[in-house]
């Protein structure tokens, strides 16, 4: 299916937020996630589905500032 990720498309076989993040490589305690501008906790991300179309971002935190 595809996905919008961080605003660009994605090309993902992974039917839940958690798989995911773990296939991009996140560490799950170390991002914030939301799906279609919705803000989902650490815990809902195994429940949270993915569909065509939806729009996903994962954020880290940055150093600097």
């Amino acid at each position: 299916m595809k996905i919008h990720l961080n605003g660009a498309s994605l090309d993902t076989e992974h039917s839940d937020l958690a798989a995911l993040v773990a296939a991009l490589g996140h560490e799950a305690d170390k991002v914030a996630t939301a799906v279609n501008g919705l803000f989902v906790a650490r815990p809902s991300r195994a429940h949270t589905p993915l569909s065509e179309g939806y729009a996903v971002e994962v954020l880290a935190p940055m150093e600097g500032g």
